[in-house]
């Protein structure tokens, strides 16, 4: 009898492998591949099987499977986006804040970002700043709704008065209400003028703490006090930085601090949405005039970190309300307007970001083994990079969400 228990157990284990096994594969026919690490591949099948990648090929493909015709496209992984609120919407009253908005309301509009995020190509975002984020990464894992993969911050870290024992143990709390990573506010906002706001102390609290939990930390810092002061704490990455010095950069490539600057987009749609915005908490005309003299610094420290060896600089566009599915546009700002190489601004939203995130054996590359994340683009990014605005073909995890590349069925 418990011969018979231990192979009736074994079996169940072996069910998921032998379900992987007999489902079709898919080859995706590609003439030309950006595999997310640097390199382009030319004229190679993707086979796909069981949401991976199981083989990279030259020739027609897997016997039997199901052929999808990407050839005259670009092909790609699926983009990380390091930074959004994925939350964040206008209400039904046309702005970012709506008091009388139900719950629904509000459920629905986040599930509406999650699936436009998704067809714009992004198959990852680390979402930073909500609890909301939590059902929705949630529904999403379990297949309920359509959207990118969510790593969430849940709650972020802003309140400069408890104590560094006091910060540890809210770091706790976090990791057992099922943050992915930590969020930390070290300065005020652009509009504000970026000074430092958490101490020293409480930052090597917070970043200390989330190190010995095994969380990674974000940490929003614009002047060089904060950015320094963060780096020094052994924080994880930096985001946004406009007032970052040259010292600063090398001193998170000396550490190996990712930096997520912004070039462009997420002022932009600040400044076209500005009648949704405005009046509400420091979004105020001074808040929007400190924003527009901040556009040139932020270009600026995008081309300066390009220049710094060494620095880990990923992807990230910060998108709140009216940006979610436009994310792509930010690569648009970094390679016309801080002149970011095409090749190294896919990079940082492929394989770096996915290594950023502790995710580089899963996501971030079109390579056996991997996450079966797969895009494609009505053009080549390496000459035009407003290619990113036409993606056609989205797979995540061995499914396909989005596929307009020919108008034609499978093969």
């Amino acid at each position: 009898m418990k011969l018979r228990q231990i192979a009736f157990v074994a079996a169940l284990a072996l069910l998921p492998m032998l379900a992987a096994a007999q489902e079709k594969p898919v080859v995706l026919r590609a003439s030309a591949v950006l595999d997310g690490r640097g390199h382009v591949l030319k004229d190679k099948c993707i086979v796909v099987q069981g949401g991976r990648i199981v083989a990279i090929h030259a020739g027609s493909g897997a016997r039997n499977a199901a052929a999808y015709d990407l050839r005259g496209l670009t092909v790609l992984p699926g983009w990380i986006d390091a930074h959004v609120h994925i939350t964040y919407h206008f209400g039904p009253n046309g702005r970012a804040v709506d008091k009388d908005e139900t719950p629904q309301q509000a459920a629905y509009a986040a599930a509406a970002n999650a699936w436009a995020t998704l067809l714009a190509g992004f198959t990852t975002v680390q979402s930073v700043g909500s609890p909301g984020d939590k059902p929705l990464r949630d529904a999403i894992n379990a297949g309920s709704l359509p959207g990118p993969r969510i790593l969430t911050s849940l709650e972020p870290f802003f309140n400069t008065k408890p104590t560094p024992d006091e910060l540890r143990k809210q770091v706790d709390q976090r990791k057992a209400d099922g943050a992915d990573l930590i969020k930390i506010f070290a300065s005020k906002s652009i509009r504000e003028g970026g000074t430092q706001t958490m101490s020293d102390e409480q930052l090597a609290a917070l970043c200390g703490e989330a190190k010995a939990q095994g969380l990674r930390t974000l940490v929003h810092a614009h002047s060089a006090q904060s950015i320094e002061a963060a780096v020094r704490a052994g924080c994880t990455e930096i985001e946004h930085g406009v007032f970052a010095t040259d010292d600063d950069l090398r001193l998170m490539a000396e550490r190996g601090v990712y930096f997520d600057p912004q070039a462009g987009l997420i002022f932009h749609n600040y400044f076209d949405n500005k009648a949704r915005f405005l009046g509400i908490e420091n979004y105020t005309e001074e808040g929007f005039a400190a924003m527009e003299k901040a556009v040139p610094l932020a270009i600026g420290v995008v081309h300066r970190a390009m220049q710094t060896p060494n620095l880990k600089m990923v992807f990230g566009t910060d998108a709140v309300a009216g940006a979610h599915g436009r994310n792509a546009e930010e690569f648009i700002y970094r390679v016309r307007d801080a002149g970011q190489n095409p090749m190294d601004a896919m990079v940082s939203a492929n394989s770096l970001a996915a290594q950023a995130m502790d995710l580089g054996d899963k996501i971030g590359a079109i390579a056996p083994g991997l996450e079966a994340d797969i895009i494609a683009l009505d053009g080549n990014p390496l000459d035009d990079i407003t290619a990113v605005r036409r993606v056609v073909f989205v797979m995540k995890g061995g499914k396909i969400y989005k596929y307009v590349a020919s108008g034609k069925s499978p093969e």
